[in-house]
């Protein structure tokens, strides 16, 4: 009996890992018959487990998705990813999943090995996170607009806008953006009649989704592009494009999602597009970055640095010598 739960066990994980098996090669990796895997199968159909088979030469088995859940087998990195992954979820930007995300992470230690839950706590004791420090969106709203993403309907919601005002609008949302700060909608006002990036902690769904729609292709062909330029750019009263001369590589571990869009060009520079709310603030910023730039435009941020340039120059020069 033990034999046997062992290898269900070993099956299961099998089936877990890989879209497909044939009965040959399961019979192989468990060094049991292809009689035996048949009858294995059935009972992890008997314990819930969607187990799917083909016949034929092209035949096999698949793990499909059963309408219940039955436990996983998970490995050691991938068990450890996933607690580490429960701790994040629980003081993370998404309200309404704490105490859920903590039920789950005690269930999964309980049952743990000595050995793992010492690498877990290792890492728990060892580092800090200084992320959710943007707005906060509650797990029902990504969930019903996530649903509408997917199943392509249309949306209506009540929208806060930054100036306090609400509005009721009617989108097709094509996809939800996760800067590391806020969450971001991209949808298509269907009464604007243009994109438009909505923020997800100000959206209230109404009840129920609109018809379907078939997508449009997102601004630029890339959504996350459109909406990073959005927010990490065209949402400051001044905005600029600035050649960074340094390899991406070392501009995108100095600029953040909110910092703006930055796009490598063909001689191993790199395109900023970003903003501020004064060309005070926004040249600080780049002189903080310690990195040579050139402004492309506009002429104005280059008429302040100029300015800027004059006075540094006239501070650094000291005093007069005495006479």
């Amino acid at each position: 009996m033990l034999e046997t739960s062992v290898r269900l066990l070993r099956l299961l994980s099998l089936l877990q890992v890989r879209r497909e098996w044939s009965g040959a090669e399961l019979a192989t990796r468990l060094e049991v018959t292809t009689r035996t895997v048949r009858n294995d199968i059935e009972r992890l159909r008997i314990m819930g487990y969607e187990v799917e088979s083909a016949t034929g030469p092209a035949g096999g088995y698949r793990l499909g998705a059963g309408s219940a859940l039955p436990p996983l087998v998970l490995d050691d990195d991938e068990a450890v990813a996933v607690a580490l992954g429960l701790r994040a979820a629980a003081s993370g930007s998404v309200t309404g999943i704490e105490e859920t995300s903590l039920r789950a992470l005690a269930k999964l230690e309980r049952t743990l090995p000595s050995r793992l839950r010492y690498r877990i706590d290792a890492l728990r004791s060892a580092t800090a996170s200084a992320a959710g420090v943007g707005a906060r969106v509650d797990a029902d709203v990504l969930t019903a607009v996530a649903a509408a993403v997917h199943g392509r309907e249309q949306l209506r919601f009540d929208y806060a806008g930054h100036d306090g005002g609400a509005s009721v609008r009617r989108v097709e949302p094509h996809q939800l953006v996760y800067t590391g700060r806020r969450w971001y909608l991209l949808a298509w006002d269907l009464d604007r009649d243009d994109w438009r990036t909505f923020r997800a902690d100000r959206i209230r769904p109404r009840v129920p989704p609109g018809p379907r729609f078939a997508p449009r292709e997102p601004p630029g062909g890339d959504a996350v592009a459109h909406v990073l330029r959005g927010v990490g750019s065209q949402a400051y009263r001044e905005q600029a494009r600035v050649r960074l001369d340094a390899p991406i590589e070392v501009v995108t571990d100095k600029i953040t999602a909110m910092g703006g869009l930055v796009t490598e060009l063909e001689d191993g520079s790199c395109l900023l597009q970003t903003g501020g709310d004064s060309w005070h603030d926004l040249a600080g910023y780049l002189g903080s970055l310690g990195v040579a730039f050139e402004v492309l435009d506009p002429p104005e941020l280059r008429d302040h640095l100029r300015s800027l340039a004059e006075r540094y120059l006239a501070a650094s020069a000291g005093p007069p010598p005495p006479r």
